[in-house]
């Protein structure tokens, strides 16, 4: 296999018969140069391929030209957030960097990795479910779907109470009465608004809660594993159940398989997000639609504003929708 070898800013200068600090002036935009050696040197770093590193540009113009996103981990829901944001960076005159240090999600994750790229790899974050919503000195941030508690930061997020609101509305137009609700995490305001629209819908219904048939699931599949057997596992189970988001929907499926339960004739369940495995589920699963990949495009755009110079709002909330597919159905005779 050939081994490609990095163009230097000397390789430039030599094909191009000029000194390497020529060359440095081109690539900075420092004036010096005349019109004629500067058209010569800009054709040949375009044949050569040359680019300049990214430390190298952020130590000369303490500017990268780089917009960073950074998760806690690659997952389903910051996948398409990443996906979103991809699709404008181009026309923002960025480049996008997308980070992960493989944190785990726990309290101050971001503050370590914003630390490591923040003035020499990039301009400005997006923080995808960030636990500290202080500002952060020196680097400009927009958060996604932010922590629990006042946030000093400009965030995105979808409209998770309506979202919660429609899920368990839509269990109820079917006849259900007894519907349980797995939750997400408890640090989350999306959790929170999700739970909040859930109550909301069954008090409008003049449904009791009953509160053994509320269980975290913490947003993953894995831990949500063992409160859906709970759940299915009863002999009063509920008719229904509302995940508070498609990874902890997909457990309920599987312990519903587990427990030789057919979906939706003997449970109806409903997830949140929207995720592409949501589509592909056996069957496909009824889902509240985040739209996560506008949120991703809308984020990655006002952080360049932000870096600009531009005034943002402080907080931009996107509508949700319901896409019935099929998990759900009325409840079974008993």
């Amino acid at each position: 296999m050939e081994q490609v070898t990095r163009v230097k800013m000397a390789d430039v200068a030599r094909t191009a018969g000029v000194s390497v600090a020529t060359v440095s002036k081109v690539v900075n935009g420092r004036y010096g140069v005349s019109q004629e050696t500067l058209a010569r040197v800009q054709q040949v770093i375009d044949d050569l391929g040359y680019e300049a590193s990214l430390g190298a540009r952020s130590l000369r113009s303490h500017r990268t030209n780089v917009l960073g996103i950074l998760v806690a981990e690659f997952e389903p829901f910051s996948t398409e957030l990443l996906k979103g944001a991809g699709s404008v960076v181009a026309s923002t005159g960025y480049e996008l960097l997308a980070y992960s240090g493989g944190g785990g999600g726990e309290v101050g994750w971001e503050r370590r990795y914003l630390s490591r790229l923040s003035g020499t790899l990039i301009d400005g974050a997006v923080i995808v479910t960030p636990t500290v919503l202080d500002t952060y000195p020196g680097v400009p941030v927009i958060a996604i779907d932010p922590h629990a508690g006042p946030s000093g930061l400009p965030t995105v997020d979808s409209d998770n109470l309506a979202g919660g609101v429609m899920a368990t509305e839509h269990l109820i137009s079917l006849g259900h009465r007894r519907i349980a609700h797995l939750g997400g995490r408890t640090d989350l305001d999306s959790a929170r608004l999700r739970e909040q629209g859930f109550r909301q819908a069954m008090a409008a219904a003049g449904l009791p809660v009953d509160e053994s048939l509320v269980l975290p699931g913490g947003y993953r599949r894995l831990t949500s594993a063992a409160p859906a057997h709970d759940l299915l596992d009863r002999p009063d189970r509920p008719t229904a159940v509302f995940a508070a988001n498609d990874l902890s929907a997909l457990a309920v499926l599987d312990a519903a398989r587990d427990l030789g339960l057919r979906v939706p004739h003997d449970v109806s369940v409903v997830g949140f997000d929207n995720v592409p495995e949501s589509a592909l589920s056996e069957p496909p699963l009824t889902t509240v639609a985040q739209p996560l990949r506008e949120m991703g495009a809308t984020a990655l755009r006002m952080l360049a504003d932000l870096v600009s110079g531009r005034e943002v709002p402080m907080h931009l909330r996107l509508a949700t929708e319901l896409h019935v597919r099929s998990t759900t159905a009325p409840p079974p005779p008993f």
